[in-house]
C-alpha cells in the first residue's frame, strides 16, 4: 500500500511504469527570479583619521627609540659620558643611531630623525620624556599618574600634556635613575622616596603596589630666578603698603610664620621676606629639601636626611635645629615646620633668636595657631592648654597668610598680628587683607588689598627702630 509519507522513488528509463499521458513538450518561458538580498558592493576602506595616524606614528617611533636606546647602551662608553662635551655626545648618538636605523631598514624624514635623536639624548643624559618639561620655564609642577598621563601646572592651573612613557618599566627606569643618583632606593619593600634633582627641584615618587595604577611622580621645579618684593608687588601678590609694613616687621626682628596651602607660594614669600634681613646678621636655614635662596653674605644652610636602607643614619629637622642653637645664629629660618621640631622652634623664638621665620600648612591665621597647638600635642609634650597657648603667643608675632585662588593667581590674603592672651585665648588682629569683589566672565577674580583700619600693635617698636610708618597706611582702601 502506498504511503503518503514516503518519498517516491525516482523513475528511470526503461521502467515498466510509463506515464499515462505524454509530457507537454511545449517550451515554457524562462522565469527570472531576483535575489531577496542585494549583492554586496565592494567598499573602499576609509582612510585612517589624523588622530589614529598620529598615534600609530608615535607608537612606531617609540618602538624604534627603545631599540636604539638598547643599542646605545651596548655601544656607548657610559663611564666616559661625564667628561664628554654635549656636541661630542650628540654626534656619537647620531652616528650610532643612523647606523642602527640602516641595519633595521627604517627610513625616517628629517623632522622624525631630529626628534628621535633629541629624545635619545634626553634618555641617555637626562630624564627621558620629562626633560622638555623640566626645561620649560612656564612649568611649575610636573605630576605623573602612571606611564600614560602627565600633568603640569602652568600659571596656577593644571593641564594634561601629550608627554607619555612607553610603559611602566620605562617610567620605573627613569625613577630609578633619579633616586640612585642621590644614593636612595625605591622598590616593593621601600615603595616611596623623596629626593632632590641636580638643579634643586624637589622630587617625590611612589611605586606599585602602593601606587595602584602605575607609579606616581611629583616634581616641584626649583626657580633659579628668585622673585624680589618689587616683582611680587608688580604681579599683584600684595600691595606696596603691605610691602612697607613687612619690611618694618622683618627689619625689627618680629617672629613670622608664613601660612598657606600646598602650592600657595609660601617658600616664594619666605624668600622675599628674607631680602629685608640686614647683611650683617648670621642666618641659619633648616629644610627638608633646600629651596630657600637667601642673598645675604653670612648664611649657613642645613638639610635633613632620611634613614638609609637599613633604617639608620636619619637626621631630622629637629636634630638640625638643636645644633643650630649652638652655632650662634642671629636668625633661624625653618623651611617648613610640620612635626616635633615645633617645640625647638618656639623655644628658639622665645630665647633671644628674634626675627626667626618658618612656614606652616594652614588655611587661615587662626588655623595656623591651632596647627601649632596640635603639633605640640603630637610631640608628646604634656602641657596645659593655657601654658601651650602662652608659649605660642609670646613666640609668634606675625602670621602672613598666602593662598592660591580659584583662577590660579597667588595672593597674600591676610597679615595678622598676635597681640597676646585674653584669658585662655590667643588674641589676634588682622592689619591687612585681600578683599574679593567679583569675578570676570573669563573666571578671573576681581579684588583689591586693603587695611582694616587698625593701627599696628608693633607701631611703637617700628618707630624705635627707625621705621615710622605713616598713619594712613592703616586706613581702609575703597576703590
Amino acid at each position: 500500500m502506498f504511503s503518503r509519507f514516503k518519498k517516491p522513488a525516482p523513475t528511470t528509463a526503461g521502467s515498466a511504469a510509463a506515464p499515462a499521458t505524454a509530457p507537454n513538450t511545449e517550451a515554457r518561458p524562462e522565469v527570472q527570479v531576483k535575489p531577496a538580498v542585494p549583492m554586496p558592493q565592494r567598499v573602499t576602506p576609509a582612510a585612517p583619521a589624523p588622530a589614529d595616524r598620529e598615534r600609530k606614528r608615535k607608537e612606531r617611533l617609540s618602538d624604534i627609540k627603545i631599540e636604539l636606546h638598547r643599542r646605545l647602551l651596548d655601544n656607548l662608553n657610559l663611564s666616559a659620558l661625564e667628561h664628554a662635551s654635549e656636541a661630542d655626545l650628540r654626534q656619537e648618538i647620531a652616528s650610532i643611531s643612523a647606523e642602527a636605523l640602516e641595519e633595521m631598514s627604517v627610513v625616517l624624514n628629517k623632522e622624525e630623525r631630529s626628534t628621535l635623536f633629541q629624545e635619545l639624548y634626553d634618555e641617555v643624559t637626562g630624564l627621558g620624556p620629562l626633560e622638555p618639561l623640566l626645561k620649560d620655564e612656564t612649568v611649575n609642577d610636573i605630576l605623573v599618574n602612571g606611564p600614560h598621563q602627565v600633568f603640569v601646572e602652568r600659571f596656577g592651573k593644571l593641564e594634561l600634556t601629550d608627554t607619555t612613557f612607553k610603559d611602566e618599566r620605562h617610567l620605573l627606569r627613569i625613577i630609578d635613575k633619579i633616586v640612585s643618583a642621590v644614593g636612595r632606593r625605591v622598590d616593593e619593600s621601600n615603595p616611596y622616596v623623596d629626593a632632590r634633582l641636580a638643579d634643586g627641584s624637589r622630587f617625590n615618587a611612589m611605586v606599585p603596589p602602593i601606587a595602584v595604577d602605575g607609579s606616581l611622580v611629583s616634581i616641584r621645579k626649583f626657580k633659579k630666578d628668585k622673585l624680589s618684593v618689587d616683582d611680587l608687588v608688580r604681579f599683584g601678590a600684595f600691595s606696596e603698603e603691605m610691602a612697607a609694613y613687612l619690611q618694618a616687621a622683618v627689619a625689627t626682628r618680629l617672629n613670622i610664620i608664613v601660612s598657606g596651602g600646598t602650592g600657595s607660594g609660601k617658600t616664594t614669600t619666605l624668600n622675599a621676606l628674607s631680602s629685608f634681613i640686614d647683611n650683617s646678621e648670621r642666618i641659619l636655614t633648616i629644610e627638608d629639601t633646600a629651596e630657600l635662596q637667601l642673598q645675604q653674605t653670612h648664611v649657613g644652610r642645613m638639610e635633613s636626611r632620611p634613614p638609609n636602607v637599613e633604617g639608620k643614619g636619619a637626621v631630622t629637622q629637629r636634630d638640625c635645629l638643636r645644633n643650630a642653637l649652638r652655632m650662634r645664629p642671629d636668625r633661624i629660618i625653618v623651611g617648613e615646620t610640620r612635626g616635633e621640631e615645633v617645640i625647638d622652634m618656639l623655644q628658639a623664638m622665645n630665647t633671644g633668636h628674634d626675627g626667626s621665620m618658618t612656614t606652616i600648612h594652614a588655611n587661615s591665621a587662626r588655623d595656623a595657631v591651632s596647627r601649632l597647638e596640635n603639633m605640640i600635642s603630637m610631640a608628646g609634650i604634656d602641657m596645659p592648654m593655657k601654658a601651650m597657648r602662652g608659649q605660642i603667643a609670646s613666640a609668634v608675632n606675625l602670621i602672613v597668610q598666602v593662598s592660591r585662588l580659584q583662577d590660579g593667581s597667588r595672593r597674600m590674603v591676610s597679615i595678622t598680628e598676635v597681640t597676646g592672651m585674653e584669658g585662655d585665648v590667643i588674641s589676634m588682629q588682622e592689619v591687612f587683607r585681600y578683599k574679593r569683589v567679583g569675578l570676570t566672565p573669563e573666571g578671573k577674580i576681581i579684588g583689591h588689598f586693603t587695611a582694616n583700619g587698625v593701627r599696628s600693635f608693633y607701631a611703637e617698636r617700628f618707630r624705635q627702630w627707625g621705621y615710622d610708618l605713616p598713619p594712613n597706611i592703616y586706613e581702609p582702601f575703597n576703590p
